[in-house]
């Protein structure tokens, strides 16, 4: 496996990028071939010059990205331009905005996930809210803000909802030019993070063609909730296995939360190359990765 890393000294300190770095430790602990790549095309200008020094595969090789969400038209050219030189990233371009576009996936997981109306314009805030009713969760197609606490993202009321659409339509690297309006469930939690959010008890899957690698606990702090039964085990893996046979992504990271009432839902995929590894042994992950068959 070709894995096209990211991770480089010049990049800010951060919780991603200490992450990028260990991913691709341990990806060339596990014998993958490591090629370093620029965050952006700033210095490079083009998709060709950020690969320029990858040498030509005469046989199409498994491809892997590791680093920070790109822009769609990013993706789309380092893609090609993998592929140009024999390497094949795992998701193809319509795959990766698939996975990791809102709008996109969830016409597939329809009954699996909250109900959720998509907008695009402040003009459809006042009917999202009509036809959902209050609280609601509001995110971008791509990312939430919930980084920044609850407030943030929970609309209890018409005045909220205007505040986040407009703060989500500004930041295209979350929205992508669309607001996710959700219908409101209530998570099991057991204590709140210190910005305030409550840590739902979600688990985060790992697939590829639908068979789970890894999986494990959303949150970094361990507490009671981070443990599974055998039957809820089986119950969160089948829900995801699901969730992946629909839209149909080959390598895709799948969030499964419990509501209060005991219920699963999806609450969210993922492309897997851009996603965090929440509490799963890197190694573990990565020794599934160069094992399977692709």
């Amino acid at each position: 496996m070709i894995v096209l890393s990211e991770s480089t000294e010049q990049i800010e300190p951060s919780a991603s990028a200490s992450e990028n770095k260990l991913m691709t430790e341990v990806a060339k602990i596990t014998g993958c071939q490591v090629y370093y790549i620029p965050r952006d095309f700033k210095r490079c200008d083009t998709a060709e010059n950020a690969l320029w020094h990858i040498p030509q595969y005469d046989k199409e090789t498994v491809g892997i990205w590791i680093g920070y969400i790109p822009e769609l038209e990013r993706y789309k050219a380092m893609y090609h331009a993998a592929l140009a030189k024999g390497i094949k990233l795992l998701n193809t371009p319509l795959e990766h905005q698939t996975a990791l576009e809102f709008d996109l996936f969830y016409p597939y997981l329809k009954g699996l996930t909250p109900d959720s109306v998509v907008i695009t314009s402040m003009n459809e805030c006042s009917a999202s809210g009509k036809l959902l009713g209050f609280p609601v969760f509001v995110k971008g197609a791509v990312q939430s803000i919930k980084m920044q606490g609850w407030e943030f993202c929970v609309a209890n009321n018409q005045e909220d909802l205007t505040r986040l659409t407009q703060l989500l339509l500004k930041l295209n690297s979350h929205s992508r030019n669309k607001v996710i309006v959700r219908k409101f469930v209530n998570i099991r939690y057991q204590s709140l993070a210190p910005n305030g959010f409550p840590r739902g008890r979600e688990f985060r899957c790992f697939i590829y063609n639908q068979q789970v690698l890894k999986y494990g606990y959303y949150w970094n702090e361990k507490d009671d909730l981070s443990k599974l039964s055998k039957q809820e085990e089986k119950q969160v893996l089948n829900l995801a296995v699901l969730a992946s046979e629909r839209i149909k992504v080959p390598y895709v990271a799948i969030d499964i939360g419990q509501l209060e009432s005991g219920e699963w839902i999806v609450i969210e995929t993922a492309d897997a190359q851009f996603a965090g590894l929440c509490q799963i042994p890197p190694l573990e992950l990565w020794n599934k990765l160069k094992d399977i068959r692709y």
